[in-house]
């Protein structure tokens, strides 16, 4: 996956003031995370069911 070429969203919830936000972007398989303060840094790249997995858990 050419991670530089597609489109990265955050939450709604996060304000324009260079607040701790983290970024995602997707393809059908796999889920990108990166830290928005640092755009050109690493990236996370773990699968959907992963993700999903990890979202679960979040919301306990």
């Amino acid at each position: 996956m050419e991670i530089a070429k597609v489109a990265w969203r955050k939450s709604s919830h996060s304000t324009n003031n260079g607040g701790d936000c983290v970024e995602l972007t997707s393809t059908p398989s796999t889920v990108a995370v990166r830290d928005s303060k640092n755009p050109d840094g690493p990236e996370l790249l773990v699968t959907r069911k992963a993700f999903a997995a990890l979202l679960s858990e979040l919301k306990r």
